[in-house]
């Protein structure tokens, strides 16, 4: 080959060459200078060619020196990019073949001789550089696609934690609204939980109100009879003393007649001092069981309360429906002693199962049976370890589906208007929790209820 047509072939290799490297090391974006330096590797080859063909000449000096050249430049690229470990490993690779055209292109500058002496020593280092370059080439191959390797792997990891991130912050997002959304039906349901509550204590008081519009109507009926006894003996004292006054203004006196005057008038003061009492007592009795309850327990005689509300209850109804009549049975232990109980509470208690007794036998009477008569009865019995009251009635009874649950807060067989349902829930309520005590109910439908009350003794 002519040396100006290989030094044309070597600025061709070498551009080659320098495209690449500049592809297998990314150099546009590792360093966009050499870059543009490598593209123009072939510029100094032409000017060489150039040169050679003016001053003809013809020296294999001019190809080697240009090799030089390109190893120089090349190098020192490979030296820019050295962070980059197959730009490390190429560097390795050439430094052979580079230290074989230097030292061929010294031994030509002292001597042409010298060379061909040791023409076979420079081929096999010629080859032995070839090798070596080649060698290390493919291991800068292998530890880019290693490092490409790596990258991807670290990219997808980076793109993992984005998306992870991404996530988390929508999660977190989502945690935020669902939070408030949370907090926004926590503050709701406290109001709709303070509005149950006012409402509650509204229908608790309306039941208290309604059992005493049941008390006072029966009340109004009881108290008429002391009332009268007091007036009629007031009335017969009155006289008594009249009768008196005359006997002591008459000339003959007669003693005996005025002690008969005075032991009449004696009695019928105890009389009016007895019906007056059982007036107030019948008042103390309404006042308690109107005023709120202040949970203090006071010996209670069971009998004569129950004994009272009995009363009580069926004057009430009667109060509204002057046409109902019932049999009152009572059956008392005499020998049950006074029980530290909250009055104002068991009265509570008994008014409203005795009305509800009341409500069902006028209801069964109501439907027209012939022969039937409505009973309410109640009875006290003194066991060992504790005592029983039982309010029972032969009203229509109770399907054995609504018992268990007649002791349900708002749970009421009444029609609309005639009951809370709060009724039966809060005398539960006050023996079970306020007197630690039982409330059950055994009833056959269309014959009787029995409400059993069971106390500590």
């Amino acid at each position: 080959m002519d040396i100006n047509t290989e030094i044309l072939f070597t600025a061709g290799l070498t551009t080659g060459i320098g495209r690449v490297l500049s592809k297998f090391l990314n150099l546009p974006i590792r360093s966009a200078r050499w870059d543009a330096v490598l593209k123009k590797i072939w510029v100094p080859g032409v000017v060489l060619f150039v040169l050679a063909a003016i001053f003809r000449v013809k020296s294999e000096l001019l190809n080697d020196a240009y090799w030089l050249f390109a190893f120089g430049v090349i190098a020192a690229m490979l030296l820019r990019v050295r962070d980059y470990r197959p730009a490390r490993t190429l560097l390795l690779a050439m430094a052979p073949f580079a230290l074989y055209f230097l030292f061929e292109f010294v031994a030509a500058l002292l001597s042409k001789q010298l060379l061909k002496a040791y023409d076979d020593a420079f081929q096999t280092t010629q080859g032995f550089a070839i090798i070596w370059m080649i060698t290390f080439g493919f291991i800068a191959r292998s530890q880019k696609k290693q490092l490409e390797a790596e990258r991807l792997v670290r990219e997808e990891e980076e793109r993992n934690k984005k998306r992870i991130e991404a996530q988390n912050a929508e999660l977190e997002r989502l945690v935020s609204e669902r939070t408030a959304a949370l907090t926004q039906r926590a503050e709701e349901l406290r109001d709709t939980l303070t509005e149950l509550k006012t409402t509650q204590a509204q229908l608790i008081q309306a039941e208290k109100m309604a059992s005493l519009g049941e008390l006072t109507a029966g009340i109004a009926h009881e108290i008429q009879n002391p009332l009268n006894f007091v007036n009629n003996f007031s009335e017969v004292s009155t006289e008594l003393l009249q009768e008196l006054e005359e006997e002591q203004l008459k000339p003959t006196r007669d003693p005996e007649l005025e002690s008969e005057l005075l032991a009449d008038l004696k009695q019928n003061l105890q009389k009016i001092t007895h019906h007056g009492q059982r007036a107030s007592s019948i008042v103390r009795g309404m006042l308690e069981h109107s005023r709120a309850s202040n949970g203090e327990r006071h010996p209670t005689d069971l009998n004569a309360l129950a004994d009272e509300y009995l009363r009580l209850a069926y004057h009430g109804l009667r109060a509204k429906d002057k046409t109902f009549n019932a049999t009152l049975t009572t059956d008392f232990d005499t020998s049950l002693e006074p029980v530290e109980v909250v009055s104002q509470d068991i009265g509570r208690v008994l008014l409203n199962l005795l009305t509800n007794a009341f409500y069902a036998v006028q209801q069964r009477q109501k439907q027209g049976q012939p022969g039937y008569q409505p009973t309410v009865s109640v009875s006290s019995k003194n066991c060992q370890d504790h005592l029983e009251l039982r309010v029972r009635d032969n009203g229509s009874g109770i399907p054995a589906e609504v018992q268990a649950k007649i002791f349900q807060p708002f749970f009421t067989t009444k029609p609309t208007g005639e009951g809370t349902g709060l009724g039966l829930s809060l005398s539960y309520d006050i023996i079970t929790k306020g007197h630690g005590g039982t409330l059950s109910v055994i009833s056959v439908p269309g014959e009787s209820t029995e409400f059993l009350i069971c106390l500590p003794a």
